[in-house]
Formats: structure tokens, C-alpha cells, sequence
């Protein structure tokens, strides 16, 4: 492997001109296929083998052309102090921004809260609900408008207005502030890591290569493999990470190896064959975290994860090729200041940072072991409260319409008002379908927690029923999700005596279901993405105990990073600090990207520091000695990268929406986490206590793994010939055009 990614790195840094010009190439023939594609549509969101995915398909197949699919817009309006809706001047009002609401031309229907007696029972407070013929994503600009404008209007006459809905929502994102402050931030670290702007410059601008590559193929590719216009944005956030720090290791790797007096070429063969033999392998490890999703069984999400994988293979690709073209062409640009001025170019072997902090812990290791296993283990306990669920406009901030409309229909109609339950009746084989479902109904209607029931609605065979049922607690509380289990598991009494069935969804239901089954694929996705990068870890480090503790010192962290956002934002210690208003369960999908998007990062990490020590240890150096190279050479480089991605995770805190925060938020401690406590601390000190048994491996299994040589062992031992000694090096040359 190593003597293999020398040479391609030699070769391109020797033929840099047809490397950057076939990069530019896949660049400008991938953006020309993104902009000639149809454009993504919106993915419909399916969840199979859940109950509630199961009656919503039911609903489609019995009731075509009547699905949830359009937009939808509920306007609530409410009384002066005092008034009452159904006052003369209120109702005129109301009835007059109906109207107006109804006239928009994507607009199908506009209900009278009047004919359709949505008004609370102390007349205070009605809401009129707002169909689309078109998805909200296909909403245009004019139709939104109309719709505030609308609202706008029916305020003038002394009503409080506000709207909740699918209509309202944008599909803009955090809108780039977020990237482009990680990208400020991470331009600072580089800079300060490396003096110098050449060498910060060129990580971002691979980054920016590789990012742009892949999000233009994934659309591109959109129309032909139904890829959604979210499929992108894993891949966008993931690229940019991996490619600021996987460029980063090979040009801190390249400066390192003109520091020993090679000469340019020489020196980018050998960062290529070492620092990019750990990126390749870092690599590896991303990807099978993202390609293992798929375990999860949610369509989208696997898309997602493999799209990601897909900008992840890239950032190496570009790591491997375009990072060393680019360095023959301003070989001297990424070097210090001082060593450019004066032309001298010698070897940094004293103390720094690095190798100050690795003795103090070689010095200490069972403290620091147990400080730092003791400190995550207490911040990874409130993850055993761990609540699943998908906040809605509850967790969004008062400033916001949603929000309000949200308050006020808990206020006016009750706290389950706002996720009522559907429930679907078959009434195929019942010999009276509208008897069966209406027995079905008041069965339901007198569960406890039940407010009301709505009359049932069928489709035109006369077969299939839908009605509605109001619970008596808000759609995120744990009596909810009780109610529904409750609802379920009478069924086989109700169905017995019937002759028909009926299942249960709608949002509060689906979420339900979703956050079960995410909660049941979390033990399988983490024993397939750990035990297979265990395996890899193997080859790479030829150490039993090495992956093992590389392993379990992943879990601490991210059992360490959810426990701080169950604090957070679901029992709101500190929430205000971060402007959070309203604390709820943790977002279903929260563990899963956690997992899958920290494991990768944790492991970059791992390899690069890791594997450091394993080279010093390969070439002779004692356990705590290569302990020490390892932090002299590679501590700097790794601290910049967990900086960067800390950096650009935390950007996404300021964001107002909750679900945004608390991504940003987890992502970024996690990181802090694993970085700064698990490979700064624990794995020296485990290194250290552990001494020639950590590198011991069981000579049958020595046999049976493949040797692949990330260290760049062979290199060492290639003739004297092949790498220029340092007194004979060439001085290094301009870039040639």
C-alpha cells in the first residue's frame, strides 16, 4: 500500500499539469450533467415494515388521488380580550380571509371554520385549514406571499393571526451562514497550525473541489436513481469535513518530509505513501459507517449515507492526486515563512506540545485513564433516559407563527389537538363495512385518554373507513405514546367481533413507530460498522487490543455526546444558553447520524495519531517512545482537524430551528469528546500501561491478515539511491509551466 501511494503521489506531483487538468475536467463535465438533469424531486419519506407506513399506503390504494400529498396551511384566528369569534364583526373578518385564502391558484380548497364548527368550545379561538393541489416543496414564491398576505390582512381587522403547516415550511436549510462560518473558522486554525496562507489555502480549496464534484454528480444522478434534494446534504457537510482533514494530514506529512531535507518530489511521494496510507484506511472507516445505514431500513437515510460515502471517496481520491499536483506546482508555498526567506529547510526534532503533553500522561497514566473514563462515563448517564420521538412546532421558538398557532390550538382545543391520531378501518371482510367502523369508533372513543372521535369518512367501494381521534395529551408525551399502544393492542378483541381491521398512523403515530424501530436498529448498526472497522483496524495496525480500545473508546464518547443533548434538550439544563425554548424528546434520527457521522471522524483520528506510533514502534523506537513521535508529529495536525470540525458543527447551534441546534450541538461535542478526552488522553495512557502487549498479535492471525504496510516500512528499507539524503537534495525548484 505504501510503496504503491508513493509512486502516485511522485507521478502527481511530476505530471501535476494533467492531474489538475482532468480534475478540472470531471469538475466541468459533472456540473454540466448537474444542469442539464431534470431536477430532484422531493423524496416522500417512507419508513417500511411500521404499522403506520402500512395504513398510510392502505389510505393511498384505497383512497387515490385523496392523499396527504398537497400542502396544507392551518390558519388560527383568535378573539380580542374578551370577544368571541362568533361575534358579528369577528366572524365577517374571518369569513372575508377564508375567501382570500381560497383565491390563490394553487390553492385547492379554503374550510370555513364555520361550516366545518372548528371553533373551541369557549369561542375564542377557530382555525381554517388550507389545502394545496402541489407538495409544499412546489409551493411558489407567489403562492406564499398570497398566503401572508392573506394573514396580514385579517390581522388589520383587530384579530390575533397566526398559521402553522407544511405550506410554511422552507426547504432553503440553515441557508449557508453555518458552512461559511465553519469554513472562516477552519481557514484561522490552518493558518495559525501552518504560518502560512498557501498551506491553509490549499486543504480549503481541495475541499472545495472534492465537495463540489460530488454534490454536482449527486445531481446529476438525481432524476436517474431518485435521489431527493436532501439526499445532498450529508454528503455536503461530510465532504467538506473530511476533505479539509484528510489534505490536511498529507501536506502537514509533505512539510514534515521537506523539514528532513527531501527534495519536493521526493518529499510528496513520501507524504502520499504514509499520511495518505492513513487517509485511504481513515477513509475506509467513514465509509463503511455511512454505507451501514442501510441497516437502519429507511430508504432515505440510505441514500443519504451512501451519497456521503460517495463525497468521502472523493475527498481521498483528491487527497491522493490533486493535493500533491497542486504542492509541485508552489512546492515551496506551504513551507513557513522563515524557511522560504532564508532557504534552509531543517528538521523540527525538539519538544513541542505534542511530545510535552504525551509525557506528562506516560508519566501519569492511570489518572488520566481514569479521570477521563470516569468524566465521560458520568456525562454518558443521562443517556439512559434517552427519549426518541420528532419534535414539531412545539420545539420551535415563540418569534415564530408556527409556534404560536401551535399554542393557541393547544389552548383553545386541547394539547392533543395538534397530533391527532388516524385511524384506518378495512372493512373488506366485515359483511357490514359502515357498521364494523362505526363500532370501531366508539370502541376507540371510549379508551381513556381519548377526547373525541371524528365521524368516519369512506372511500367510494364503501369498503375502507378513515376517521380522526383527539388525544388528551400533546403528540411528544409519553401518555401519547401509551394511548397508542393502548389503541393497538385492543385490536384483536375489536377485530374479532367486527370482521374488519384497522391500523393506526398520522404524523404523531408515524413518529411513534419511527422512533421504535430507530431505538431497535441502533445495537445492529453498531455492531456491524464497530465489528467491521475492528476488522479493518486489524490489518491496519496488525494489534489486537489497538481496535478494541480504539472501539470502546468511541462508544465513551458518543454515549458521552448524547447524554449532554439529553441534558440540554430534553431536561433543559442550559437550554436558554443555546435559545432553546422548548425542550421535547431528541430527534428519532439524532443517534443514528450521530453514530454513523462521529464514528468516521473518531477514526480519522485514530489512524493518523495512531498510526505514528506504529510507524516509530515498526522502526525500533520503545512503546513509550513511539508514544512520543507519535504526539511530536501528529498531536498539532489533529487538534487543527478537531478544531475545524468542532468549528464547523458548533455554526450550526445558532441556527433557530431546534432540530438544526441540537445536530450542530451533538456533533460538536462529540468531537470535543473524542478528539480531546479519548485520543488525546485515554489512548496514550492506555498505550502506555499496556507497553509491547498493545502491538502483540497472535501469530495465526499475523498469518491470515493481509499486510498492506500503512506505516511505510518498506519505504525505509528501499536502497539509499531511491531517496535523496539531505546534504544531497536539490534545492527546490519554481513550478514550471
Amino acid at each position: 500500500m505504501a510503496t504503491f501511494l508513493y509512486r502516485v503521489g511522485r507521478l502527481a506531483f511530476r505530471r501535476r499539469w494533467y492531474v489538475a487538468l482532468v480534475w478540472a475536467a470531471v469538475l466541468a463535465a459533472v456540473g454540466l450533467g448537474a444542469l442539464k438533469a431534470p431536477g430532484a424531486a422531493d423524496e416522500e419519506f417512507s419508513m417500511p415494515g411500521i404499522e403506520s407506513q402500512q395504513a398510510f399506503d392502505l389510505m393511498e390504494e384505497r383512497f387515490p388521488g385523496a392523499t396527504a400529498d398537497g400542502a396544507t396551511a392551518r390558519v388560527v384566528f383568535i378573539a380580542p380580550g374578551g370577544e368571541k369569534v362568533t361575534a358579528a364583526e369577528n366572524k365577517q373578518a374571518i369569513e372575508v380571509a377564508v375567501t382570500g385564502l381560497g383565491n390563490g391558484t394553487q390553492v385547492a380548497s379554503a374550510v370555513d371554520p364555520f361550516q366545518a364548527k372548528t371553533i373551541s368550545k369557549d369561542g375564542s379561538t377557530a382555525f381554517a385549514t388550507v389545502t394545496y393541489k402541489v407538495g409544499a416543496s412546489d409551493l411558489t414564491d407567489a403562492s406564499r406571499t398570497h398566503l401572508e398576505r392573506a394573514i396580514d390582512q385579517a390581522r388589520d381587522s383587530g384579530l390575533t393571526v397566526e398559521a402553522g403547516g407544511t405550506a410554511l415550511e422552507s426547504n432553503a436549510g440553515p441557508g449557508g451562514t453555518a458552512e461559511v462560518i465553519g469554513v472562516a473558522i477552519a481557514a484561522v486554525v490552518l493558518l495559525v497550525t501552518f504560518g502560512s496562507l498557501a498551506a491553509a489555502g490549499l486543504p480549503l480549496l481541495t475541499a472545495l473541489v472534492g465537495v463540489g464534484v460530488s454534490m454536482a454528480t449527486i445531481l446529476a444522478l438525481s432524476s436517474a436513481l431518485g435521489l431527493s434534494t436532501t439526499t445532498g446534504t450529508l454528503a455536503m457537510m461530510l465532504g467538506l469535513a473530511v476533505g479539509i482533514d484528510y489534505a490536511l494530514f498529507v501536506v502537514s506529512r509533505y512539510r514534515e518530509e521537506r523539514a528532513k531535507g527531501r527534495a519536493p518530489q521526493e518529499a510528496a511521494g513520501l507524504a502520499v505513501g504514509t499520511a495518505g496510507s492513513a487517509v485511504v484506511f481513515a477513509g475506509l472507516t467513514v465509509v463503511i459507517a455511512l454505507a451501514g445505514l442501510a441497516v437502519v431500513g429507511i430508504p432515505m437515510l440510505t441514500k443519504m449515507g451512501l451519497a456521503a460515502a460517495g463525497a468521502v471517496v472523493v475527498a481521498v481520491l483528491i487527497a491522493l492526486t490533486l493535493v500533491p499536483a497542486l504542492l509541485g506546482f508552489w512546492p515551496n508555498a506551504v513551507l513557513t515563512r522563515r524557511a522560504r526567506k532564508s532557504g534552509r529547510i531543517e528538521e523540527s526534532g525538539g519538544d513541542n506540545g505534542g511530545t510535552r503533553w504525551a509525557r506528562l500522561v506516560l508519566r501519569r497514566p492511570i489518572p488520566v485513564l481514569v479521570l477521563g473514563v470516569v468524566g465521560l462515563g458520568a456525562l454518558a448517564l443521562p443517556a439512559a433516559g434517552l427519549q426518541l420521538g420528532m419534535p414539531g412546532d412545539e420545539a420551535k421558538p415563540t418569534s415564530t407563527t408556527e409556534r404560536r398557532a401551535y399554542d393557541a390550538l393547544a389552548e383553545g382545543f386541547g394539547p392533543g389537538f395538534n397530533g391527532p391520531l388516524t385511524v384506518v378501518v378495512d372493512g373488506k371482510g366485515a359483511a357490514d363495512p359502515k357498521g364494523a367502523a362505526d363500532e370501531i369508533a366508539e370502541e376507540i372513543g371510549a379508551t381513556k385518554g381519548v377526547v373525541s372521535v371524528s365521524p368516519a369518512r369512506f372511500n367510494d367501494a364503501g369498503d375502507t373507513a378513515v376517521f380522526s381521534v383527539v388525544p388528551s395529551t400533546a403528540p411528544t408525551d409519553e401518555k401519547t405514546k401509551n394511548l397508542v399502544t393502548t389503541i393497538r393492542d385492543e385490536r384483536s378483541g375489536i377485530e374479532s367481533g367486527t370482521g374488519a381491521s384497522y391500523e393506526v398512523t398520522g404524523t404523531t403515530a408515524m413518529n411513534i413507530d419511527i422512533a421504535q424501530k430507530v431505538q431497535a436498529a441502533l445495537v445492529p448498526y453498531l455492531t456491524v460498522v464497530v465489528g467491521l472497522a475492528i476488522v479493518l483496524l486489524l490489518v491496519v495496525f496488525r494489534s489486537l487490543l489497538v481496535p478494541l480500545k480504539a472501539a470502546l473508546g468511541f462508544l465513551l464518547s458518543v454515549l458521552a455526546s448524547l447524554g449532554v443533548v439529553v441534558v440540554v434538550f430534553q431536561q433543559g439544563h442550559g437550554a436558554e444558553l443555546l435559545g432553546v425554548e422548548q425542550t421535547g424528546p431528541i430527534m428519532s434520527l439524532m443517534p443514528i447520524f450521530l453514530v454513523g457521522i462521529v464514528f468516521g471522524l473518531a477514526m480519522d483520528y485514530e489512524v493518523f495519531l495512531v498510526s505514528r506510533m506504529r510507524e516509530a514502534y515498526v522502526h525500533g523506537e520503545s512503546p513509550a517512545q513511539a508514544v512520543t513521535s507519535g504526539f511530536r508529529h501528529s498531536a498539532r495536525v489533529v487538534v487543527a482537524a478537531a478544531l475545524i470540525m468542532i468549528a464547523v458543527f458548533a455554526g450550526f447551534i445558532g441556527e433557530s430551528d431546534s432540530m438544526i441546534k441540537m445536530i450542530g450541538f451533538g456533533l460538536a461535542s462529540a468531537v470535543l469528546f473524542d478528539a480531546f478526552v479519548v485520543r488525546m488522553a485515554i489512548v496514550p495512557a492506555v498505550l502506555a500501561l499496556l507497553g509491547h502487549r498493545a502491538w502483540w498479535l497472535p501469530k495465526w492471525l499475523d498469518r491470515a491478515l493481509p499486510r498492506v504496510d500503512v506505516e511505510g516500512e518498506a519505504l525505509s528499507r528501499r536502497p539509499e539511491t531511491e531517496v535523496p539524503a539531505a546534504d544531497t537534495a536539490p534545492e527546490p525548484e519554481p513550478a514550471r509551466t
